[in-house]
């Protein structure tokens, strides 16, 4: 069974606790506070003021540059502010605030439920479509999709590849988008092959999800979806890893940054992202809500939410039951690569794919020994780079040396911290690290 070359670990997945909860819809809340900023990229720039009455779906913030996202508002009603606000992490960003009044949308979306499967665009047209929907990637990185899909000129793609692995442990927003809303999904890998003229996709699933796999292969046969592979994967993780994926699919390597995966000739969509593709471009529905995974051991109720950008952390958290007593720690995605949320009441955005909610011993960091240079974390490094030699580089400030050990191929997947036996906190010196660096890089680049 295909798996990435190098690397890799084993984690218990723990999604029994949500896996077979069917997606349900939350209650609208009463007011949400959308940032502008949803995706990697500028900022889109607010084009309704204080005072305004906005339709659920309509444009509220215009995107400002090629790599951005137009952000839609998810309810209707209201502006209220316009305004700097905390995020999850207790930063400051630029949010739109509005007050429900209802729920009336945009005339020109389809709600129904009736699956449009037929797609005479242009490439370009479907392109324009996403861009205008404010699509991005679903899967954590925020991508604007619209980008991904325009090949630069010299470059061809070769293959789609759809990213079902979900290998992040307990979530499983991913898994039961598959299995309840398949032709939704298979439809929009038609778009998107088409967006990219290719006549060859694969999607890919760890195959911990057997029943995922045997789904989307019925669905393909039973509906004719031609050019459509649904290929098993071993579970490893970070088989989701764009990369990692890429090399378990093609046997491809994608070279080191400034390489993209259009490179090797692949594109690399989240599978939640072409349910949304479908829905931009067939319903003409913008990017407003997405299934959220809220999860952990020790909750009263796991769910999966379809819910509404903008929507509190606490909201969804109360929906559940509540957290545990004792030392919780609320993690914005899985506890691998998700960071932790040190505000509640900050909103759900569009790269959100769960909230895991982790008590008990499981909060508790261990106390820092000296390395006893295992080399464990080299071992586990699926980028093939020295964790151990990154992390001290970072502590010391030592910025160019890390820059020359390729400390931004990072994909901070966690695995070095995961198996370092002195309990170091490898990756949270690399992340600071890879930022550093990556800043400095950027401003070499102006100087010029």
């Amino acid at each position: 069974m295909k798996t990435f070359p190098i690397g890799g670990i084993h984690p218990s997945d723990n999604k029994k606790w949500s896996k077979d909860k069917a997606i349900e819809s939350l209650a609208l809340p009463d007011q949400v506070a959308v940032p502008v900023a949803q995706h990697i990229g500028a900022p889109a720039t607010p084009i309704v003021a204080k005072g305004d009455k906005v339709l659920t779906g309509q444009l509220i913030a215009q995107a400002t540059g090629f790599v951005s996202s137009n952000i839609h508002s998810p309810i209707s009603g209201t502006v209220t502010a316009i305004d700097m606000l905390p995020c999850g992490q207790g930063m400051q960003r630029q949010m739109i605030v509005i007050k429900r009044e209802g729920d009336e949308w945009v005339d020109t979306i389809d709600r129904s439920t009736e699956l449009k499967r037929e797609c005479t665009l242009t490439p370009q047209e479907i392109i324009a479509k996403i861009k205008d929907a404010g699509v991005v990637g679903m899967g954590g990185a925020t991508f604007p999709t619209h980008v991904k899909l325009s090949v630069p000129d010299g470059q061809k793609a070769e293959i789609l590849i759809i990213n079902g692995v979900e290998c992040e442990p307990y979530l499983t927003s991913d898994y039961r988008t598959m299995l309840e809303r398949g032709e939704e999904l298979l439809t929009g890998v038609e778009i998107l092959m088409r967006a990219l003229q290719v006549d060859k996709a694969v999607i890919g699933v760890e195959n911990n999800k057997p029943d995922a796999v045997a789904h989307l292969r019925d669905l393909i046969k039973k509906n004719n979806y031609r050019g459509i592979e649904v290929m098993a994967l071993k579970t490893r993780y970070p088989q989701g890893g764009e990369k990692q994926l890429i090399a378990a699919v093609t046997g491809r390597q994608v070279p080191p940054p400034p390489a993209l995966p259009i490179s090797v000739g692949a594109v690399v969509c989240n599978a939640s992202t072409a349910v949304a593709v479908y829905e931009a471009v067939q319903k003409n529905k913008p990017l407003i809500e997405r299934v959220v995974t809220i999860t952990g051991k020790h909750l009263e109720h796991t769910h999966n939410l379809k819910l509404r950008f903008g929507t509190t952390f606490q909201t969804v958290v109360d929906y559940a039951g509540g957290l545990p007593e004792g030392d919780v720690k609320v993690i914005n995605g899985g506890p691998m690569m998700g960071r932790a949320v040190v505000n509640l009441a900050a909103p759900i955005m569009k790269g959100c794919s769960g909230i895991t909610v982790i008590s008990g011993r499981d909060v508790a960091r261990h106390k820092e020994q000296a390395c006893i240079k295992c080399a464990k974390c080299v071992a586990a490094c699926p980028m093939g780079l020295e964790p151990y030699l990154l992390s001290k580089l970072a502590r010391k400030k030592m910025w160019d040396r890390a820059e020359e050990h390729n400390i931004v191929d990072c994909i901070e997947c966690g695995c070095c911290s995961y198996t370092c036996p002195s309990n170091l906190p490898l990756l949270d010196y690399i992340r600071i690290g890879k930022q550093t660096v990556m800043g400095n890089i950027r401003a070499r680049a102006l100087k010029k």
